[in-house]
């Protein structure tokens, strides 16, 4: 019977170990895959803003805000070490094909941009997506835009993102309508000329089914071009602007730049993608800060675990602790021994709940929704961070053992000789 209970003791001691083990894990798991993923998602945004053609946004409240953008287009390119300054609308229509019927009908995001100067706004991952030149007919959009008038004749040339085309067999020498509305009636037929691929993107929305045309002929046939019938003249949404390689990497040159295009439209927002990096930078570490104390509550309850085994390992060894003590065993001997055994168990959770994180973000990026996978898939593991959150982990573990050790020499000598 004693030699059972000695047994049934220390199965005993190995599953609160275990159990220890796995509250810690737990608690390690959850910001290894939230760091880890949002940092990811991070690096993956400010590589995008690097690694961007153009330098300088300007932007305008509510949608298709910027009046003008043909003529202010021109204007910014007057500016010095500015290269090309492109306008940009976005509205979201309708394209068919153009012998079917309605039930055909999709909705398509179609941007219009001005073909010579989109080109140069396009990054080193973009660029390869898009043919170069972009066959769509006049470079400059002047013809058709007739210096406002909208009077030029138009090319009607189209270019088709990859998932619209190969979603509804479209192909480079057809025709398709695009309508401003489901009124099919309203549309225009416009020649697909080319093809051009879709950037991914994780902060927003990805235009998957997309459409690129003259800035001229979507204000046209959106309604923002022509003075009479525009809410907003010669509308945008933004305006992407490039500089010189030299200005580019150089942040006070960029910002005199940014400064002297601001002075020119007072009214409309105006940053730079050092600025946006700088405040997605700021935003990133607020969220590492916010992840850390959300698993903090984890944590939490993982250490006053441990710390309660610790506890009861203590009042276990009582008769044993006082036999040390009498013997003469310091007492730090006996403190270092308590809380050498509550690190080892807060290392080996860190480890598993290191290698825990992991599996779950691969399965993530294996398994998961596409959107999910897509996230997931960005997720980096650096050592540095993760060696940072084990080595807190295993440095908490001193608060969890105090207890156990100031329980373990309050234990009386006395009690040796019982």
């Amino acid at each position: 019977m004693r030699r059972f209970g000695r047994g049934g003791r220390l199965r005993h001691f190995r599953l609160q170990w275990v159990l220890a083990v796995a509250a810690i894990a737990a608690a390690v798991a959850l910001p290894v895959v939230l760091i880890s993923v949002g940092g990811g998602v991070s690096a993956h945004e400010l590589a995008n803003l690097e690694n961007a053609g153009y330098q300088i946004v300007v932007s305008a409240g509510g949608s298709h805000g910027i009046s003008g953008a043909h003529s202010l287009a021109h204007e910014i390119e007057s500016v010095g070490s500015v290269t090309v300054a492109c306008p940009i609308l976005s509205v979201a229509i309708d394209a068919y094909n153009s012998t079917a019927s309605t039930a055909s009908m999709t909705p398509v995001l179609a941007e219009g941009v001005i073909p010579e100067e989109f080109t140069p706004t396009l990054g080193p991952t973009e660029s390869p997506l898009f043919p170069s030149p972009l066959p769509l007919g006049d470079p400059t959009d002047s013809v058709h835009y007739a210096n406002g008038s909208y009077s030029g004749p138009a090319s009607y040339d189209v270019l088709v993102s990859t998932p619209l085309a190969g979603g509804y067999g479209i192909h480079v020498g057809q025709s398709i309508v695009l309508s401003p509305s489901t009124n099919k009636s309203l549309g225009v037929a416009y020649n697909v000329t080319g093809l051009f691929g879709v950037p991914p993107s994780i902060l927003g929305p990805t235009g998957a089914f997309a459409v690129l045309l003259p800035l001229s002929d979507l204000q046209v046939l959106t309604g923002y071009g022509p003075r009479a019938s525009a809410s907003v003249f010669d509308a945008a949404d933004t305006i992407e602007v490039a500089v010189t390689g030299s200005v580019s990497v150089n942040p006070t040159a960029l910002a005199h730049v940014r400064d002297e295009v601001q002075a020119l439209v007072p009214l409309y927002s105006v940053s730079s993608l050092t600025q946006e990096a700088a405040q997605l930078q700021a935003a990133s570490g607020v969220l590492t800060g916010f992840y850390l104390a959300l698993s903090s509550v984890g944590l939490s309850v993982g250490l006053i675990f441990l710390a309660l085994v610790l506890l009861r390992r203590v009042e276990t060894d009582r008769r044993s602790i006082a036999i040390r003590r009498a013997l003469g065993l310091p007492g730090r001997s006996i403190a270092f021994g308590i809380l050498g055994e509550g690190a080892a168990i807060a290392a080996a959770g860190a480890l598993a709940g290191t290698l825990a994180g992991y599996v779950v973000v691969e399965s993530l990026a294996r398994w998961a929704t596409s959107t999910v996978q897509e996230t997931a898939s960005l997720a980096v593991f650096d050592p540095t961070t993760l060696a940072a959150i084990a080595l807190g982990v295993v440095a908490l573990s001193a608060l969890a053992g105090a207890a156990a050790v100031r329980a373990a020499l309050r234990v009386p000598v006395t009690e040796a000789l019982r």
